[in-house]
């Protein structure tokens, strides 16, 4: 509980005028978020506040630091190998959880993945684990161990028990046009990670149009900032900043998405998510001191995933959360769309540009998306691309099938996903999935 000379209102009032604020202060600020104590408005008119005048580093990390501990934190210790965790901070196509867990688990590190739900234009690895019949994505802490015990690898959303205090500031954040503070990112993400109890963390910072951080540069000093609270705070950190300015592989949605996974798993994936599973993978390796380098990282990821060990973990992981592993060769089995309509080029030319929130916004409004966090989704739904950045295209070609059922949605889906595509004449420059790495 907040000690007696605390002051919510000086607290607004020092931040509004720039002031920092110490540990001392902030130990009483989030005691009385997690007795409840504080009425909303005053929380929001101190987030307001540090939207513009922002935190300091050592406000960072002591805010992350007290957030983490406001409830149940992760003890990993006992479990085998590296305990390792990562996180994405949400695109358009992007499965990559999906197939870098199990790629890191084959490769003998136990990884506690706790996962969020999609809102918005991004999906959440949870609802697209929920298109695998019978899988189960809450997990109690005792099932969570004993299943990382077990497997080496699980894939759960996150307990209320876990950073409660983050829960609280997110959903004031999520009302008040807050969400997109640097630093209160920073605080959440950060916060969950460290109640996690991982070692070593992967940080997948996305940049670009189907992003929270719409530049490379708003990425990259967003990663660094994590990397460092995360360094300060006992963890070893690795900040990645990856392309979001197309969606990642072909398939936008949630069954979908999953079954493009199986198939890079199976070697048959598309090529820009291929490589870039691989090197999240031998980023992970080389920082978690599983191999000497980053190039032997690689070639140990590429080994797990060509033999079928990484497809073998994932089909443990489905079976241990009660779900049904004959997806894996049968994809069909998840929910499927009622019809699937072809959206066509226009014109000759090429791909110049291929808008990931575009495409993100025609999944949505085939009911793919949440306005809100609870609201319901369809997992049948979503796109399936056909061409991607840098394609020739001829006149009436198919860009993109839209995976329907409610044909309600269908004309705002067509004309979103038609914005989306650039159709020009000229070359395209191939642009690198990886724009920045962080390393601890």
């Amino acid at each position: 509980m907040s000690s007696a000379a605390f002051s919510m209102v000086e607290l607004i009032r020092a931040k509004r005028r720039g002031d920092a604020h110490d540990a001392s202060t902030l130990q009483d600020f989030v005691a009385a978020l997690a007795a409840g104590v504080l009425p909303d408005y005053q929380v929001s008119a101190w987030l307001m506040a540090v939207m513009f005048q922002g935190l300091n580093l050592e406000e960072v990390t002591e805010l992350t630091r007290l957030i983490a501990h406001s409830g149940t934190v992760l003890d990993l210790s006992a479990l085998p190998g590296p305990a390792v965790d990562k996180h994405s901070t949400g695109g358009v196509g992007d499965k990559v959880t999906l197939i870098v867990v199990p790629m890191l688990a084959a490769c003998g590190l136990t990884v506690a993945k706790l996962s969020g739900r999609g809102l918005g234009h991004t999906g959440g690895t949870a609802d697209k684990l929920e298109a695998i019949p019978g899988f189960r994505v809450s997990l109690q802490e005792d099932e969570l161990l004993g299943q990382l015990s077990r497997v080496g690898a699980a894939v759960a959303t996150q307990s209320q028990n876990l950073a409660p205090v983050d829960g609280l500031l997110y959903a004031l954040r999520d009302v008040t046009a807050t969400v997109d503070s640097t630093p209160l990112i920073a605080v959440s993400v950060m916060s969950k990670k460290i109640a996690s109890g991982a070692d070593v963390i992967l940080l997948d910072v996305k940049a670009g149009a189907g992003a929270f951080m719409p530049t490379v540069a708003a990425a990259q000093e967003l990663a660094e900032l994590m990397c460092e609270v995360g360094r300060r705070l006992g963890k070893r950190v690795i900040g990645v900043v990856t392309d979001m300015g197309q969606p990642l592989g072909f398939a936008v949605g949630h069954a979908n998405e999953v079954a493009e996974a199986i198939a890079t798993l199976q070697g048959r994936g598309p090529e820009d998510l291929t490589a870039l599973c691989v090197a999240l993978v031998a980023l992970m390796l080389e920082a978690a001191e599983r191999v000497p380098s980053y190039e032997a990282g690689r070639d140990l990821a590429l080994q797990v995933l060509h033999d079928g060990r990484a497809l073998g973990k994932l089909a443990e992981v489905i079976v241990a959360q009660g779900g049904d592993a004959g997806v894996l060769a049968e994809p069909l089995r998840m929910p499927q769309p009622r019809e699937r309509v072809a959206v066509r080029a226009v014109r000759d030319g090429r791909v110049m540009a291929l808008d990931a929130l575009g495409v993100g916004m025609a999944a949505k409004a085939l009911g793919a998306g949440r306005q809100r966090k609870g609201d319901p989704i369809d997992l049948a739904v979503g796109v399936s691309l056909r061409k991607k950045l840098g394609d020739a295209v001829l006149a009436g070609d198919v860009l993109a099938e839209l995976l329907v059922n409610d044909p309600n949605g269908v004309e705002s889906a067509v004309e979103a996903l038609l914005g989306a595509y650039v159709i020009g004449d000229g070359t395209v420059d191939d642009s690198a999935l990886i724009k920045a790495v962080i390393r601890p």
